[in-house]
């Protein structure tokens, strides 16, 4: 099964971005203009160490992020510079551990991003004693152990970042209620264990929180509610539990983004959740979640990503005519819920104008292909897999002009493969016209092949046909999808010869024909089809040479 979209958000906080490729890195000027002097500190790749370069007077501040630099963080850069205030060391390939006494001789030392190495080891107590310290971030490397006690001495810390390391243990929180001037803070794709403190609600300042990937349980508690001016929540896949109502969503009139996907909660969705006048992405995937959805997410008029996949909502008709209130929607991932109602056929769903994605997938839904997709114009990828539709594909399907990802898998569709699917603009195009708002285009998609996207335009174009009831010849016309990277007619009904024209699919990636009724000779041609990876034409009555493909 298509995975309907359980798209995981990627971080989006600047702490945590995603490393450059080598070939496009800059080294950049990172420099501090204070007390209006200046000093530039630069870096040269000489021998695999770094080579210091300084002029001017002031406070200086030290990059030599973004090179090739290996071994052991080179400690006698900075140990010679008088009030050293930031050091950044980041996207490089260090190793060892990170060094102890940052602070000896820099009292003012107030930045520190050694992230995207390959460090290793602890947490250095001694940056406790870097009193000054806001920005610490040593994310994207190889940590072990648990957050020292004495590091919740650095009172001064605005933004803490140690995502995706090997990192274990309970958060304290006797101790994370020192750090209270904390405006980011991201422990993700970590091993943490046990509850969210309580006292994570005296973190007034707080705007981005991740505990994203870790192995953290239990209730969230009521007091996070006291985190008025949180921006950016991501606790997704972890084992919380309970209920949501238990928080006061109404207290974040900034709240952006809320990712909860792969948790326990159950209950209903709460209504608090409607006063974030500021939402523009809600995940709530893979919960335990049932009941209907509330006129109220109507008034969400900012809402761009909504996925409520895999829980037991019911009651599509009801969900689709409120959530075509929702203007801004160009992500609907719905599948995995109402399961065995009848696909809304109502021709007033007509409000989804900014839909790019529609995931109603593996719902079992009964009835045919709506009438009211049609009425999607900017609709670019359609998921409506593992369902029960009848019928046959309806001629619409080639005014939407912008598809370009069709799954209808796994239902019961019937007589032959239609040749206005062939007409299909976007699937004979050699190139995509897809984009995503800017506001929802930070969004990583996850597919179920463990592939992902962080542009709308990056997916491969697909038509997924299979295991439906599908009679006939495979139409000559399908040699007009040229673009098509992956193409699956097995498991139907398919009788006569493969056409010669399926040889013109030049970009195809995949060619599943299995399980069908074909039968002649293999077309010679599909040796011409270089980028082919994978083809079954099994349990069929074909005869000839298996082309060689790529």
């Amino acid at each position: 099964q298509w995975l309907p979209f359980a798209l995981l958000l990627c971080c989006s906080s600047p702490w945590c971005p995603p490393p450059a490729p080598a070939h496009s890195r800059r080294r950049s000027a990172f420099s501090d203009s204070s007390r209006g002097s200046r000093r530039t500190v630069a870096s040269r790749r000489h021998g695999g160490t770094a080579r210091i370069a300084a002029s001017g007077r002031g406070s200086p501040v030290l990059n030599i992020s973004s090179n090739s630099f290996t071994g052991m963080f080179p400690s006698t850069i900075w140990e010679s510079m008088e009030n050293l205030i930031a050091l950044n060391g980041s996207n490089n390939s260090f190793t060892g551990q990170i060094p102890t006494h940052f602070c000896n001789g820099s009292p003012s030392f107030a930045v520190l991003d050694l992230s995207y190495n390959k460090l290793r080891g602890s947490i250095p107590r001694g940056l406790g004693d870097c009193s000054v310290l806001r920005v610490l971030n040593a994310g994207y490397n190889n940590l072990s152990g648990t957050l020292p006690d004495e590091l919740f001495r650095a009172t001064s810390l605005e933004h803490l970042s140690f995502r995706n390391n090997e990192l274990h243990g309970v958060l304290d929180g006797a101790h994370i209620i020192n750090l209270g001037n904390l405006v980011t803070l991201n422990l993700g794709r970590n091993n943490f264990s046990g509850k969210l403190p309580d006292s994570i609600g005296q973190l007034k300042r707080m705007e981005e929180l991740y505990f994203d990937r870790n192995n953290m349980s239990g209730d969230l508690p009521s007091a996070l509610s006291n985190c008025t001016n949180l921006i950016t929540v991501d606790f997704k896949s972890n084992k919380f539990s309970g209920e949501l109502n238990k928080v006061d969503f109404s207290n974040f009139p900034n709240l952006t983004t809320l990712d909860l996907l792969y948790n326990n909660f159950t209950g209903t969705i709460p209504e608090s959740i409607y006063s974030c006048s500021k939402l523009i992405a809600l995940r709530l995937s893979a919960n335990n979640l049932h009941g209907q959805l509330s006129p109220k997410i109507g008034d969400l008029k900012h809402l761009a990503f909504l996925s409520l996949a895999f829980n037991s909502f019911v009651n599509i008709t009801n969900a689709l005519h409120i959530l075509q209130n929702c203007r801004q929607l160009t992500i609907l991932l719905i599948g995995d819920n109402f399961m065995a109602e009848l696909m809304p056929e109502d021709d007033i769903i007509d409000g989804f104008q900014n839909l790019q994605v529609l995931d109603i997938g593996g719902c079992q839904l009964l009835g045919n292909m709506p009438f009211w997709i049609s009425k999607l114009p900017n609709l670019q990828i359609l998921n409506l897999a593992n369902n029960q539709l009848t019928g046959s594909i309806p001629a619409w399907i080639k005014t939407l002009s912008n598809l370009f990802y069709l799954d209808i898998s796994n239902n019961n569709l019937t007589e032959g493969i239609p040749t206005t699917l062939m007409d299909m603009p976007m699937l004979k195009l050699e190139k995509t016209k897809a984009h995503l708002d800017p506001r929802v285009f930070k969004l990583t998609i996850y597919t179920a092949l463990s592939r992902q996207y962080r542009r709308l335009n990056a997916f491969p174009k697909v038509l997924d046909l299979s295991n439906n009831k599908f009679t006939g010849e495979i139409p000559w016309e399908i040699g007009q999808l040229k673009s098509l990277r992956s193409l699956n007619l097995s498991s139907n009904d398919l009788t006569g010869q493969l056409p010669q024209s399926i040889c013109n699919l030049t970009s195809l990636l995949a060619l599943d024909l299995s399980n069908n009724n074909l039968m002649g000779p293999i077309p010679s041609g599909l040796n011409s089809l270089h980028s082919l990876s994978a083809f079954n034409i099994s349990k069929n009555d074909l005869e000839g040479p298996i082309p060689s493909g790529g």
